[in-house]
This record gives structure tokens, C-alpha cells and sequence, in this order.
């Protein structure tokens, strides 16, 4: 009996110890540039209390927080949600990160998100398979919304959608939660897998992240090769169950061969553009202005790798860069909170980028589209 003690302790010591571990890898990854309360001018306050602010990319559901809870650490909870006025935040769902990790070159080696499943002490099921860690993480976002009585709501199609802005233009500060797969790898090469993950309740479909899969290549790939003939099929069931593609992460060819197919409005949920941040996934014109004639989005983050700097004057740099290029109407807030990156603000400052457009001499119109008109008409056009 002591010895069966003694056993219980050590591994419960062991347990501790690793999500100790996780927990700090949280804190020091998702850390902020600026630190909060964030004080804005008056007149940036003001009209960011009338905004509908949509999110196109965050990864708090890799992190064992509770989101419904005000935490210490990281960028995005719903406390800190409400106080940035968000109307909608896409929640992404990371399965798969390789190691060694770099920008470039990546292959599809040894797997870390395996090692932080097992070490948050998710469901054994997870640690070896990179479809389940997906279905977890949806099931995390359910179940908080759930247990939100009500102060957050998923959007899974048109009724949702409508039903969410009906509320908040009612006063009713209710968070939409949109569920983003970030990588078909976690199909395990199997393109039907995307049925398995519709019904989970994704709607935004990343092809690819940080290497080449079964379906895609990505800008961080060894091969950077475009679509395979598993990627087609997956590419147009998407299609037709009313996914929204995300251009994320992906190689130039997979760019190119998607524009070609796709007969609806595109994303590109978080990142920058080549010309004021010349980065391996940053898009080039070429591609801004594709995905732009598809009636889409370009996401654009608040992180040095997308921007080349960290204050907010770098990420109004691209978006004016972007604005000019294809117009007012394709430019969107791509964040990447909690995404391992440190970011300029956590969600309550999302104010002082109000306050940057306004500085930058964007009009309140023009503020309105882009922190999340346009990413709205995107998801009215997509969604079924």
C-alpha cells in the first residue's frame, strides 16, 4: 500500500510538473509588447463602442486556460473578449507543429503539439493523433460556450450569424465563436476526414501551417508544392458544406491552384504582405489582389513576423499598404493572439488600433470595414 502511495504521488508529482511546464510555455510564448489597462483618446473610445470587431484568427484553445475566466497570461479569454468590444473571434485549432521549427523548410518530423497534449494532460487519444487533438479542442470551445449562460454563442451557419448581430445590436455584448481548422494534416491523409470535422462544427478551413501536408503545400514547407488530388477532393467538399478557406500559412502554388478553383470569397485569416514586411508567408500583389477578386479578406496580424515591427503603427502600415492596392473593402484583423507569439496588445487593447487607423487618417467607415465588416460580408457570403 505505501508503495502503491508513494507510486500515486510520484506520478502525480510528474503530471504537475508538466503542465507547470506548459503553463510557463504559455506565458512566455503568448506574451504582449505592451502591457494593459491600454488608455485610448476619447474619440477612438467612442467609435470603437459602435464597431463590430471580427477576429479572424486566435489560438487560445491550445492552452489548458479556462476561457471564461480572466487570466493572467496569454491574449484572449471572454472577460478580456467583452472589454475589446470583439463581436465574433475565429477560434483556430492547432494539431501538428514540427521540431525543429523554423520559418523555412520545415518537414513533418517530430511532433511538439504531441508532446503539449500529453503534457496538459489532454485524453490519451490525442497524443498520437492529430484528428482527435482537432475534435478536443472543439469540444473545449463547446463545452465553454455552454457553460457561458449565454455570453458567448457558436456560429455554424447564416441563422447564427444573424441571430448574434440582431443581439449585439441590441446591447447584448454575446461573443460569436467560430471554430478554424489551422492545417489538413489533421485529416490524416484521409480528404472524407473533413465531414468528421464539419459536424465537429469548423467552418474555416486552414489548408496548411507550418509544413507540406497529405493536401497542400505550405510557404513553410520543405517542397512548398501546391494542391495534391487528395487536396481537390477535400478542397471542393469544403466547398460545397459552405467552409470558408483560409490562405494561411500556404505556398505560392497552393495559392495559385486555389484561386483558380474556388468560386466564392477567400481568406488569407493572419499574416501581412510582402511589400513593407518581406517574410515567407506574407502575401505577394499578385496574390492580394487574387484573393481580393474572389470578394475576400486579407487578415492582418499584430506580430513582428507579419509586420517586421512591434507597435501598431507596423500593422497600419500593411494595412494601408493593402487598402491602397485592392481597396478598402479587403482588409480585415487577422490577430493571432495566443498563437505562440508575442502580440503588440492582448484583446483589451484592440482599442489603440482604432486609435492608430485614426491617426493614420483612415475615416470611421473605413475603420468600421475593416476591424470586421468586410470579415462579416465574408462570412454572410460563405456560410449556409
Amino acid at each position: 500500500m505505501i508503495i502503491r502511495i508513494l507510486q500515486s504521488g510520484f506520478i502525480l508529482g510528474v503530471i504537475f510538473n508538466l503542465m507547470a511546464c506548459a503553463a510557463l510555455a504559455d506565458w512566455w510564448l503568448n506574451d504582449v509588447t505592451r502591457e494593459p489597462p491600454y488608455d485610448a483618446a476619447a474619440e477612438a473610445n467612442t467609435l470603437h463602442k459602435t464597431l463590430t470587431i471580427i477576429d479572424l484568427h486566435a489560438d487560445p484553445l491550445l492552452w489548458e486556460r479556462d476561457l471564461l475566466t480572466r487570466n493572467s497570461r496569454g491574449h484572449v479569454d471572454l472577460p478580456r473578449l467583452q472589454e475589446g468590444n470583439v463581436s465574433i473571434q475565429v477560434f483556430g485549432v492547432v494539431s501538428g507543429v514540427p521540431f525543429p521549427l523554423s520559418m523555412e523548410n520545415n518537414t513533418d518530423g517530430y511532433d511538439v503539439i504531441g508532446l503539449l497534449a500529453s503534457m496538459q494532460d489532454w485524453p490519451e487519444v490525442t497524443h498520437d493523433s492529430r484528428m482527435q487533438r482537432a475534435l478536443y479542442q472543439a469540444e473545449k470551445l463547446h463545452d465553454r460556450v455552454s457553460a457561458s449562460e449565454g455570453k458567448m454563442q457558436m456560429i455554424k451557419n447564416q441563422d447564427d450569424l444573424a441571430s448574434l448581430i440582431t443581439a449585439r445590436e441590441q446591447g447584448k455584448p454575446i461573443i460569436g465563436a467560430l471554430l478554424s481548422l489551422e492545417g489538413a494534416h489533421a485529416l490524416e491523409g484521409n480528404p472524407e476526414n473533413i465531414d468528421i470535422l464539419f459536424n465537429a462544427g469548423f467552418r474555416m478551413l486552414g489548408l496548411v501551417h507550418l509544413m507540406d501536408n497529405a493536401m497542400a503545400g505550405s510557404a513553410h514547407g520543405e517542397e512548398q508544392h501546391g494542391l495534391t488530388d487528395k487536396g481537390r477532393v477535400m478542397l471542393q467538399r469544403a466547398l460545397k458544406l459552405g467552409m470558408i478557406i483560409d490562405l494561411a500559412h500556404a505556398s505560392a502554388q497552393t495559392i495559385d491552384e486555389v484561386l483558380q478553383i474556388v468560386d466564392q470569397p477567400v481568406v488569407a485569416s493572419h499574416g501581412g504582405v510582402k511589400a513593407t514586411c518581406d517574410t515567407v508567408r506574407n502575401l505577394e500583389d499578385r496574390h492580394i489582389r487574387g484573393i481580393a477578386e474572389t470578394g475576400g479578406v486579407i487578415g492582418i496580424g499584430l506580430y513582428e513576423y507579419a509586420t517586421c515591427g512591434k507597435t501598431l503603427g507596423d500593422t497600419v502600415r500593411a494595412i494601408r499598404y493593402a487598402v491602397d492596392l485592392v481597396g478598402i473593402e479587403h482588409v480585415a484583423l487577422g490577430s493571432d493572439f495566443d498563437g505562440a507569439t508575442e502580440t503588440v496588445v492582448d484583446a483589451t487593447g484592440l482599442v489603440l488600433l482604432t486609435e492608430a487607423l485614426q491617426m493614420a487618417g483612415f475615416s470611421d467607415n473605413d475603420i468600421r470595414v475593416i476591424m470586421g465588416n468586410n470579415a462579416l460580408r465574408v462570412l454572410r457570403k460563405n456560410l449556409l
